[in-house]
């Protein structure tokens, strides 16, 4: 359709009499409407379909989003211990969720973890944070990564993005 930003495809099928339903599938719209339907009913489905899937997508979350969350959860969680110089979102990070430049301070996140639930991205944030003043992942840094809210969750939603998430996810960690 003209002036539609999420590419789509159309299926047709004799089974579906009334429904119309749309999913995102590899960053594509697929659109599943009945086999009768007329082309201008087409449109019409197709228009509203993408609408919807338009409302539903989150916006973008934005560098200065990613400051604001780590200030919080180094208040919060961490006591204001972490200290860092820079956190942003990167797109060459192809194995590893996040980083963290201990010299510098500077922290990279991936932005595969833009559409993640929060409670995933807060995770890996605060992991990233206590890499600010606890080199490694001792006992130590663990006691201080968990402090985030639902983190075994967070480990266990990260594991399996990491095995059944796109293959372009295949194989990305937390940072080591």
């Amino acid at each position: 359709m003209p002036g539609t930003e999420i590419p789509y495809t159309v299926i047709r099928s004799a089974r579906r009499k009334r429904t119309v339903q749309a999913r995102i599938v590899n960053g594509v719209a697929e659109i599943r409407i009945p086999a009768r339907m007329t082309k201008a009913q087409e449109r019409t489905a197709v228009e509203e379909m993408l609408a919807k899937l338009a409302k539903k997508s989150p916006t973008p979350r934005t560098d200065a989003d990613l400051l604001a969350r780590a200030e919080t959860l180094n208040a919060n969680l961490l006591d204001g211990n972490a200290k860092w110089r820079s956190i942003r979102w990167v797109s060459n990070q192809n194995t590893r969720w996040g980083s963290c430049t201990t010299g510098t301070g500077d922290i990279r996140i991936s932005d595969r973890l833009a559409q993640v639930p929060d409670y995933v991205l807060d995770a890996v944030i605060v992991h990233e944070l206590v890499h600010t003043f606890i080199p490694g992942h001792s006992g130590e840094f663990w006691r201080w990564a968990d402090r985030a809210p639902r983190a075994e969750r967070a480990k266990g939603y990260l594991e399996a993005y990491q095995r059944f998430g796109s293959e372009q996810t295949s194989g990305q960690r937390f940072s080591g």
